[in-house]
């Protein structure tokens, strides 16, 4: 039975785990044996129903971008489909990452979270099968805030590297390797230590720290905003390294528990 046909309904608990706050999911799927048949190719990957549709697109131009497979698109189940044309450009490593979930054993939702303030541009929860998970795959979902980036300002090539389709794919790459983000400021993390190979491979700069930052000259917490900062880094012609920044407003984004965190590590 093909993952791809599959469409689904979610209900939604928040337990406590370690003195955290966690999002377990519950995912109900059910397929028609004749829409199953009409699928052209089983992918593990889907968006969830309610997914707009703009969001829908605007991932799979942004992975189109990054992959280079110009007929990449989620298809009208909200299944992802690489397509049939050569890849042109890109980045080898994306297309490995993106082949192997969707053709891998894990299933994966890509669900709407615009303006939730424990989604930060994007997280990567676990998911439960409602029945019977016995016979089926370990279950995921990736929350996207793409309302988050209209609050990112910076440095165009900064903005290049730092979009929903990167996101997505640092979140994938949880899935297709479990690699760890970053513990400590100064470090970039294993998974996105991955994407930053991508971003080489796309010749964009790459991440140079995986927590942001609060800006300088960003005022105190009781002011309206509290702006925080992100950097990127490539290598110019004579080898020296060129910064490149990315700010928005955390009290807008969300992201506030994290630069205590970062604080706490100083």
């Amino acid at each position: 039975m093909s993952l791809s046909r599959r469409q689904g309904m979610f209900s939604s608990s928040v337990i406590a785990r370690n003195g955290c706050r966690a999002v377990i999911l519950l995912l109900s799927l059910t397929c028609s044996a004749s829409a199953a048949a009409s699928e052209q190719a089983q992918s593990n990957v889907v968006c969830r129903k309610q997914l707009s549709v703009q969001l829908q697109d605007n991932l799979a131009r942004r992975l189109r971008e990054i992959t280079g497979w110009p007929d990449l698109k989620f298809d009208s189940n909200g299944a992802l489909q690489v397509g049939a044309g050569e890849p042109v450009g890109g980045s080898k490593s994306a297309r490995d990452l993106v082949a192997k979930l969707i053709h891998g054993q894990d299933f994966i939702a890509i669900e709407e979270a615009n303006n939730r303030p424990d989604v930060v541009f994007g997280r990567l929860v676990s998911a439960r099968w409602e029945q019977g998970s016995a016979d089926k795959p370990r279950a995921h979902i990736v929350l996207m805030d793409s309302a988050d980036f209209k609050h990112v300002m910076g440095d165009k090539r900064g903005l290049d590297a730092f979009n929903v389709g990167w996101v997505l794919l640092h979140e994938f790459d949880h899935v297709a390797t479990d690699s760890d983000d970053a513990a400590a400021r100064g470090e970039i993390g294993e998974c996105e230590d991955h994407i930053n190979q991508m971003r080489r491979e796309c010749h964009l700069p790459q991440r140079a720290d995986y927590f942001f930052t609060p800006f300088p000259l960003s005022p105190d917490s009781d002011f309206p905003t509290r702006f925080v900062r992100l950097s990127f880094f490539e290598d110019d012609a004579n080898k020296n390294k060129r910064r490149y920044w990315l700010i928005w407003d955390a009290k807008l984004v969300g992201g506030l528990e994290e630069i205590k965190q970062i604080a706490a590590l100083r």
